[in-house]
């Protein structure tokens, strides 16, 4: 599958991410290789632009690590849906292998 380009490539980003189911998540790289690229931080830049009437909690950095500078106002986005969490002493993370979603 070639990777789609420009508005047709932020229109299925803004897809794949509305399409992810509440309790689960995709990392950056996860949306960005359902379209055949390997452009993370393009989907990053994507969600920062258009991501605000989408559910932007659900695609995460990897290693289960929420949206950068959005800990906050995730996490009550995480516990309303039932995401699996790992606690940490001072923070936590997505618990990634039991919340991993694929799409398709």
């Amino acid at each position: 599958m070639a990777a789609p380009s420009g508005d047709e490539f932020v229109e299925h980003v803004c897809s794949i991410v509305a399409s992810i189911p509440p309790g689960r998540v995709m990392t950056y790289g996860d949306v960005a290789a359902v379209l055949g690229s390997r452009g993370a931080r393009a989907v990053g830049q994507i969600m920062a632009r258009y991501g605000t009437d989408l559910p932007w909690w659900r695609v995460i950095r990897s290693g289960g690590h929420p949206p950068a500078g959005h800990e906050d106002r995730a996490l009550p986005h995480y516990r309303d849906e039932g995401t699996p969490l790992r606690d940490l002493p001072e923070s936590y993370r997505i618990d990634y292998p039991a919340a991993r979603w694929s799409h398709g």
